[in-house]
Protein backbone atom coordinates (compact mmCIF):
# COMPACT_ATOMS: atom_id res chain seq x y z
CA UNK A 1 0.00 0.00 0.00
CA UNK A 2 1.03 3.41 -0.78
CA UNK A 3 0.76 5.79 2.00
CA UNK A 4 -0.01 9.42 0.64
CA UNK A 5 0.15 12.61 2.45
CA UNK A 6 -2.29 15.39 0.58
CA UNK A 7 -1.61 19.01 1.13
CA UNK A 8 -4.16 21.17 -0.32
CA UNK A 9 -5.67 24.44 1.06
CA UNK A 10 -8.89 24.23 -0.78
CA UNK A 11 -11.04 21.92 0.79
CA UNK A 12 -13.30 20.77 -1.34
CA UNK A 13 -10.47 19.85 -3.91
CA UNK A 14 -8.82 18.07 -0.87
CA UNK A 15 -12.24 15.83 -0.72
CA UNK A 16 -12.34 15.39 -4.20
CA UNK A 17 -8.88 13.61 -4.64
CA UNK A 18 -8.74 12.07 -1.65
CA UNK A 19 -12.21 10.43 -2.61
CA UNK A 20 -10.87 9.47 -6.06
CA UNK A 21 -7.16 8.17 -4.91
CA UNK A 22 -9.38 5.93 -1.88
CA UNK A 23 -11.05 4.30 -4.86
CA UNK A 24 -7.17 2.99 -5.98
CA UNK A 25 -6.82 -0.37 -4.76
CA UNK A 26 -2.65 0.04 -3.73
CA UNK A 27 -2.97 4.69 -2.54
CA UNK A 28 -4.09 5.32 0.56
CA UNK A 29 -4.53 8.69 1.60
CA UNK A 30 -3.13 8.79 5.69
CA UNK A 31 -2.88 12.24 6.42
CA UNK A 32 -4.69 15.29 4.56
CA UNK A 33 -3.28 19.44 5.51
CA UNK A 34 -4.90 22.77 4.18
CA UNK A 35 -1.02 24.51 4.63
CA UNK A 36 2.13 24.27 3.44
CA UNK A 37 4.13 24.96 6.83
CA UNK A 38 1.88 21.73 8.16
CA UNK A 39 3.51 19.44 5.61
CA UNK A 40 6.51 18.36 7.65
CA UNK A 41 5.26 17.83 10.70
CA UNK A 42 2.65 15.98 9.27
CA UNK A 43 5.03 14.28 7.48
CA UNK A 44 7.44 12.71 10.30
CA UNK A 45 4.21 11.90 12.31
CA UNK A 46 2.57 9.71 9.51
CA UNK A 47 5.44 8.82 7.47
CA UNK A 48 4.06 8.98 4.14
CA UNK A 49 5.58 7.80 0.96
CA UNK A 50 4.41 10.41 -1.77
CA UNK A 51 3.24 14.04 -0.53
CA UNK A 52 1.04 15.64 -3.08
CA UNK A 53 1.73 19.20 -2.48
CA UNK A 54 -0.45 22.21 -4.19
CA UNK A 55 1.61 24.68 -5.56
CA UNK A 56 -1.18 27.41 -3.95
CA UNK A 57 -1.13 27.51 -0.13
CA UNK A 58 -0.75 29.44 2.64
CA UNK A 59 1.98 29.01 5.15
CA UNK A 60 4.17 27.95 2.78
CA UNK A 61 4.03 26.85 -1.06
CA UNK A 62 4.78 23.34 -2.58
CA UNK A 63 7.83 24.04 -3.54
CA UNK A 64 9.28 25.56 -0.14
CA UNK A 65 7.26 22.67 0.90
CA UNK A 66 8.70 19.89 -0.87
CA UNK A 67 12.28 21.83 -0.12
CA UNK A 68 11.65 21.47 4.08
CA UNK A 69 10.18 17.58 3.08
CA UNK A 70 13.22 16.39 0.95
CA UNK A 71 15.09 17.69 4.65
CA UNK A 72 12.41 16.18 6.88
CA UNK A 73 11.63 13.08 5.49
CA UNK A 74 13.85 12.54 2.68
CA UNK A 75 12.58 8.74 1.86
CA UNK A 76 9.14 10.49 0.72
CA UNK A 77 8.37 11.47 -2.68
CA UNK A 78 6.95 14.84 -3.58
CA UNK A 79 4.58 15.52 -6.51
CA UNK A 80 3.80 19.26 -6.77
CA UNK A 81 0.16 19.70 -8.20
CA UNK A 82 -0.80 23.09 -9.48
CA UNK A 83 -3.35 24.65 -11.72
CA UNK A 84 -0.42 26.86 -13.17
CA UNK A 85 0.90 25.27 -15.48
CA UNK A 86 3.91 27.54 -15.77
CA UNK A 87 7.37 26.35 -17.20
CA UNK A 88 9.17 28.33 -14.12
CA UNK A 89 7.53 26.62 -11.67
CA UNK A 90 8.37 23.72 -12.75
CA UNK A 91 12.02 24.40 -13.14
CA UNK A 92 11.61 25.34 -9.18
CA UNK A 93 10.01 22.10 -8.38
CA UNK A 94 12.91 19.71 -9.94
CA UNK A 95 15.47 22.31 -7.82
CA UNK A 96 13.35 21.67 -4.66
CA UNK A 97 13.71 17.77 -5.09
CA UNK A 98 10.24 17.41 -6.59
CA UNK A 99 10.01 13.69 -8.20
CA UNK A 100 6.62 14.75 -10.41
CA UNK A 101 4.87 18.07 -11.32
CA UNK A 102 1.38 17.49 -12.50
CA UNK A 103 -1.24 19.81 -13.68
CA UNK A 104 -4.50 19.47 -11.30
CA UNK A 105 -6.69 19.04 -15.12
CA UNK A 106 -4.77 15.63 -15.42
CA UNK A 107 -7.21 12.78 -15.55
CA UNK A 108 -6.72 10.81 -12.05
CA UNK A 109 -5.88 7.70 -13.39
CA UNK A 110 -3.00 9.70 -14.79
CA UNK A 111 -2.58 10.77 -11.29
CA UNK A 112 -2.12 7.53 -9.77
CA UNK A 113 0.20 6.45 -12.53
CA UNK A 114 2.10 9.33 -11.38
CA UNK A 115 1.50 7.91 -8.05
CA UNK A 116 3.16 4.66 -8.55
CA UNK A 117 5.51 5.84 -10.90
CA UNK A 118 7.46 7.64 -8.00
CA UNK A 119 7.49 5.37 -5.56
CA UNK A 120 9.24 3.31 -8.41
CA UNK A 121 11.95 5.92 -8.44
CA UNK A 122 10.97 7.56 -11.71
CA UNK A 123 10.00 11.56 -12.35
CA UNK A 124 7.12 12.48 -13.55
CA UNK A 125 6.35 15.51 -15.35
CA UNK A 126 3.91 16.95 -17.37
CA UNK A 127 4.57 16.66 -21.24
CA UNK A 128 3.33 19.91 -22.30
CA UNK A 129 5.14 21.82 -19.67
CA UNK A 130 8.36 20.13 -19.86
CA UNK A 131 8.48 21.26 -23.39
CA UNK A 132 7.53 24.82 -22.51
CA UNK A 133 10.11 25.11 -19.64
CA UNK A 134 13.06 24.15 -22.04
CA UNK A 135 11.83 26.07 -24.77
CA UNK A 136 12.06 29.23 -22.01
CA UNK A 137 15.10 28.40 -20.33
CA UNK A 138 16.39 29.58 -16.21
CA UNK A 139 15.17 32.88 -15.12
CA UNK A 140 17.34 35.94 -16.18
CA UNK A 141 16.29 37.77 -13.20
CA UNK A 142 19.17 38.03 -10.68
CA UNK A 143 18.00 37.10 -6.25
CA UNK A 144 18.05 40.90 -5.87
CA UNK A 145 15.75 41.89 -9.23
CA UNK A 146 13.37 38.99 -8.00
CA UNK A 147 13.28 40.28 -4.40
CA UNK A 148 12.54 43.67 -5.99
CA UNK A 149 9.83 42.74 -7.63
CA UNK A 150 7.92 40.88 -5.52
CA UNK A 151 8.18 44.05 -3.08
CA UNK A 152 6.70 45.77 -6.37
CA UNK A 153 4.43 42.85 -7.12
CA UNK A 154 1.11 44.77 -5.17
CA UNK A 155 1.74 48.14 -6.38
CA UNK A 156 4.73 49.57 -3.84
CA UNK A 157 6.47 53.10 -4.32
CA UNK A 158 10.07 52.69 -4.61
CA UNK A 159 10.42 54.50 -1.09
CA UNK A 160 7.83 51.25 -0.12
CA UNK A 161 10.16 48.59 -1.46
CA UNK A 162 13.98 50.34 -0.55
CA UNK A 163 12.37 50.53 3.70
CA UNK A 164 11.05 46.64 3.02
CA UNK A 165 14.34 45.41 1.22
CA UNK A 166 16.94 47.88 3.36
CA UNK A 167 17.87 49.25 0.19
CA UNK A 168 18.45 52.93 -1.38
CA UNK A 169 15.75 54.04 -3.27
CA UNK A 170 18.33 54.56 -6.48
CA UNK A 171 19.38 50.79 -5.96
CA UNK A 172 15.66 49.90 -5.99
CA UNK A 173 15.47 51.92 -9.06
CA UNK A 174 18.22 49.96 -10.81
CA UNK A 175 16.68 46.89 -9.98
CA UNK A 176 13.35 47.26 -11.03
CA UNK A 177 14.61 49.02 -14.60
CA UNK A 178 16.50 45.59 -15.39
CA UNK A 179 13.83 43.83 -14.49
CA UNK A 180 11.54 45.74 -16.92
CA UNK A 181 14.02 45.45 -19.42
CA UNK A 182 14.28 41.33 -18.91
CA UNK A 183 11.02 40.84 -18.73
CA UNK A 184 9.56 43.23 -21.90
CA UNK A 185 7.48 44.96 -19.62
CA UNK A 186 6.78 48.70 -19.63
CA UNK A 187 6.04 49.27 -15.60
CA UNK A 188 7.08 47.48 -12.56
CA UNK A 189 3.93 46.04 -12.28
CA UNK A 190 3.63 44.35 -15.50
CA UNK A 191 7.19 43.02 -14.99
CA UNK A 192 6.19 41.53 -11.68
CA UNK A 193 3.27 39.69 -13.41
CA UNK A 194 4.74 38.58 -16.66
CA UNK A 195 7.41 37.24 -14.15
CA UNK A 196 5.02 35.44 -11.61
CA UNK A 197 3.35 33.95 -15.23
CA UNK A 198 6.71 32.38 -16.12
CA UNK A 199 7.31 30.99 -12.56
CA UNK A 200 10.31 33.14 -11.86
CA UNK A 201 9.07 34.40 -8.58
Amino acid sequence: MIRVLLAEDQAMVRGALRALLDLEPDIEVVVEVGRGDEVPGAALAHRPDVALLDIEMPGQDGIEAARALATALPSCRCVVLTTFGRPGFLRRAMEAGAAGFLVKDAPVAELAAAIRAVMAGERVIDRALAASALTLGATPLSDREADVLRAASDGATVAGIAARLFLSEGTVRNYLSQAIGKTGARTRVEAARVAQDRGWL
